[in-house]
């Protein structure tokens, strides 16, 4: 048994119709940032956010903003491999009204509070990334990253539908090369462009009240090559669409099959499995060195991520292209679980 190719756009798309419900158009994939997202209606229910990991020599560095609808929620976090300090901020900010969150994915974003500052600022195929915040486990925080977007490359853009008034659109750019530093206190992480990748999760959508979603993802150099791996899981089982891909020096190559995430919930940091369902095109063993847990218990609202920085081993074997030997690709994945 196997699945379909999925279709692919190729001509900007607007992601909803003039009621604010899903363009059946804009159902599929593309490997540019085709689609708008013109989001409208949907009291209450739609999600939008501005995920950014970087991956550095020494450390790993993630800066988000998100606004859920009735409160923008945006975070920070660290982790130094080696000595595995892990810092996390997170401000909320109930209502959001100031944040001001763009319909296309190559905009700029911002959020300025007491606690934190955010800056994404993009201009002529560059992010620049400021992050400040005064007081960050006790120490100052101030990272400046230059972000590029090669104008050549890829991107994984996919539309989930689950119906005409739920779906998300989700913008996975990965292999993006940066450079710039992150100080924390007295210590400075140095990103150099020719190896340092930063991810961008850029997601807008209208949700249903409970979600639960896998996703796996890393951008590194292997060799001479800029490796990207995207995977996802349950959130769109049985949409006829996947968020799998992989991405060698800009190209991307989709991955049309859903995949299996086999872990222990009891043991997050036991080996996790990724396997695609029906063939064994993906076939990825991650074993974690870290465990980051973020909890949002608010009744009505409940958030809970489990995300794993690790290592993928294993092959990736697509029909009509390459084999992808993966030995030790350092990676992140996750299960999150939300009330929303």
């Amino acid at each position: 048994m196997k699945q379909h190719a999925e279709k692919e756009i190729s001509e900007p798309t607007l992601l909803c119709d003039k009621k604010g419900n899903l363009n059946p158009k804009a159902i599929g994939y593309a490997k540019k940032p085709l689609i708008e997202s013109n989001l409208k209606g949907h009291y209450m229910r739609k999600k939008k956010w501005n995920y950014w990991c970087v991956f550095g020599d020494d450390i790993l560095f993630s800066a988000t903003i998100s606004h859920l609808d009735y409160a923008a929620v945006c975070f920070v976090y660290f982790l130094n491999y080696e000595t595995q300090r892990y810092v996390e901020k997170t401000v909320t900010i109930p209502l959001g009204n100031k944040i001001k969150m763009p319909a296309n994915i190559l905009e700029s974003i911002q959020l300025h509070s007491k606690e934190m500052s955010i800056q994404l600022l993009y201009i002529q195929n560059e992010t620049h990334m400021t992050v400040t915040i005064p007081d960050f486990d006790g120490d100052f925080l101030h990272a400046d990253l230059h972000i590029s977007h090669p104008a050549e490359d890829e991107s994984l853009n996919v539309v989930i539908p689950w119906n005409r008034t739920q779906f998300q659109f989700t913008g996975k750019h990965h292999t993006l090369p940066t450079s710039g530093y992150v100080k924390v206190g007295n210590s400075r992480f140095n990103f150099q462009q020719e190896d340092n990748f930063a991810v961008l999760d850029y997601g807008r959508g209208v949700w249903p009240r409970e979600a639960l979603w896998n996703w796996g993802f890393a951008s590194q150099r292997v060799g001479s090559k800029r490796v990207g791996l995207n995977f996802g899981g349950k959130w769109t089982d049985g949409t006829g669409m996947t968020e799998n891909a992989i991405i060698i020096d800009g190209k991307m190559t989709k991955i049309h099959e859903d995949l299996l995430f086999t872990y222990d919930t009891n043991d997050f940091m036991k080996p996790w499995k990724v396997n695609t369902k029906f063939s064994d095109e993906v076939n990825l063993t991650f074993t974690p060195f870290f465990h980051r847990i973020a909890k949002t218990d608010l009744k009505l609202i409940y958030s809970e991520v489990h995300q794993m920085m690790g290592y993928f081993n294993g092959k990736i074997q697509l029909e009509n292209g390459p084999t992808l030997e993966v030995k030790q690709l350092l990676g992140c994945i996750e299960e999150h679980k939300a009330r929303w």
